[in-house]
């Protein structure tokens, strides 16, 4: 068999995007987000289960880019997610509300004490609980009796300027959504990563809801 140089030979251009086609779904992953939600009363029976897709924002690049960034001692401080939130100001329907934008900076509509600490946890692909960092986090927290109470649509995970979670510190002046001002200093500002709708769930002050957020990069 006669072969010429062409059929055996894969230029170095060509080579590399060979290898990096093969490869592609190996080695780059897109960022995405996931939330489980769990309402129980007070015995611990499970009353409601939710689970679905969230979007991952516009603010969270830049936020990412801080982070690179920020050097041995950053000023101001950067710190980490610290924060879950929720509202009832999802757009559409009480069922099917609209699908959440990336250019969403902050819930439409926050409920009192609809903040919680989150916790976070590193996961191996499986799923199991890794004792070293990976590229799966879990952030979890649980609004418990008497808080975040009422119907909620909406939810966020924040950076927030203040550890307490009765300080707010929302971007001003607010763009009429949606309007998205990119030379906005979100050093100075809660920062939302990332953000959920979901269709209308009550939350009886007798009751508790529990969050699962999953951020794979």
């Amino acid at each position: 068999m006669n072969l010429n140089y062409k059929d055996t030979v894969v230029a170095p251009k060509d080579a590399v995007h060979h290898m990096m086609h093969i490869h592609e779904d190996e080695v780059v992953r897109k960022p995405k987000g996931h939330f489980t939600l769990e309402l129980r009363d007070l015995k611990g029976n499970l009353l409601d289960r939710r689970e679905s897709d969230n979007i991952i924002t516009l603010d969270c690049g830049v936020f990412s880019a801080m982070h690179f960034a920020a050097g041995p001692n950053p000023s101001p401080a950067v710190s980490g997610l610290t924060m879950l939130c929720v509202g009832s100001g999802a757009t559409g329907s009480i069922l099917s509300p609209d699908s959440p934008d990336p250019r969403q900076r902050m819930l439409n509509a926050e409920v009192t004490l609809g903040r919680k600490p989150v916790t976070a946890i590193y996961r191996t692909g499986s799923g199991a609980v890794s004792s070293v960092p990976t590229h799966v986090v879990d952030f979890t927290a649980t609004f418990g009796e008497g808080e975040a109470v009422g119907p909620l649509n909406e939810m966020g995970l924040l950076r927030t300027i203040s550890q307490n979670p009765l300080v707010r510190t929302p971007i001003t002046p607010t763009p009429v959504f949606p309007a998205y001002d990119p030379t906005v200093n979100l050093t100075l500002f809660d920062v939302m990563i990332n953000y959920g709708t979901f269709g209308v769930i009550t939350k009886p002050s007798a009751a508790s809801l529990s969050f699962t957020w999953r951020l794979t990069f």
